[in-house]
């Protein structure tokens, strides 16, 4: 189905593309209040769909943002919207604004919050960088401190992460690296990111200004089946440069190999073996879901 065929979601209607709209006064415009998923449809089945609607209803109860829809019926509107469109592989992005208000900023004036489903394709990163790696950098842009705004709660307000990602575009690449405030590794603008530094997965702990991937956590649990050793911790950027091996994960990205930050070459510079074996496990583990 071509994109000027596509039907959005939008509070329990199913409206053609062109005439899908949204209020100038909705906040999640204004002021980006709101928040949203970025959620993968394998063979017809919504990935990892419970994990995904919970971390959207955590965020709300997080900014006292009452979600206008219980979550079962929610996740029926997302098969609903992506069998009218006739998919089976696909990108689903779910959003919730605050609402309809006025100019201020008081959120008492949003009566009704709003929720969209937009399900298309999507393809991250072409499919030769997976054999070949990322060239990736560090960006002068850190990552939103926790006390701010908690990075576990997935807003609409991505303002510094385009700021970091025009940074990586500058340079040539298409992924950086956010520190936080105290310079310790966070996470990449659309990723989370892991080392592999003698046989030992590492990743930053969730405390240390993250999103708490669902693609990260599954990851996680799939090198803990199979015996690998994972620490969540804190990384510094000599821990990134004198790494073994290096890897993205995100619900567009999967998992994808990192041979290259800040012009320093990661271990061989190719995709290395485990990194190689955690993507092999991630697709076993897809075609089974």
């Amino acid at each position: 189905m071509s994109n000027s065929e596509l039907k959005i979601w939008i509070d329990g209607e199913l409206i053609n593309k062109s005439d899908a709209k949204v209020s100038v006064f909705d906040h999640g415009l204004l002021y980006g209040d709101g928040l949203f998923e970025g959620i993968r449809v394998y063979n017809g089945k919504v990935f990892l769909c419970e994990e995904h609607i919970n971390r959207l209803y955590e965020g709300a109860h997080y900014i006292n943002l009452e979600i206008p829809i219980d979550k079962e019926a929610l996740v029926e509107a997302l098969y609903k919207t992506i069998k009218a469109n006739e998919l089976t592989d696909a990108y689903v992005r779910l959003l919730v604004t605050r609402g309809v208000g006025d100019l201020g900023l008081d959120p008492r004036k949003c009566p009704k919050p709003s929720v969209i489903i937009i399900a298309a394709s999507i393809t991250l990163y072409p499919e030769e960088l997976y054999n070949k790696g990322l060239e990736i950098i560090t960006s002068a842009v850190p990552a939103i401190h926790g006390e701010a705004l908690n990075p576990r709660v997935k807003s609409l307000n991505y303002m510094n992460n385009i700021m970091a990602k025009m940074e990586a575009i500058r340079a040539g690449k298409l992924e950086a690296i956010m520190l936080n405030s105290q310079g310790h590794v966070a996470e990449c603008t659309g990723d989370n990111i892991f080392i592999i530094k003698n046989g030992v997965i590492k990743t930053p702990t969730v405390y240390s200004d993250i999103l708490e991937g669902c693609t990260r956590n599954l990851v996680i649990n799939l090198a803990k089946k199979a015996e690998i050793p994972v620490e969540e911790t804190t990384l510094q950027r000599y821990d990134l440069y004198t790494a073994d091996e290096c890897f993205l994960t995100g619900s567009g990205a999967e998992v994808i190999a990192v041979i290259d930050i800040d012009g320093r070459k990661i271990g061989s510079g190719k995709p290395g073996p485990m990194t190689q074996d955690m993507l092999k496990r991630f697709r076993e583990f897809i075609a089974n879901y």
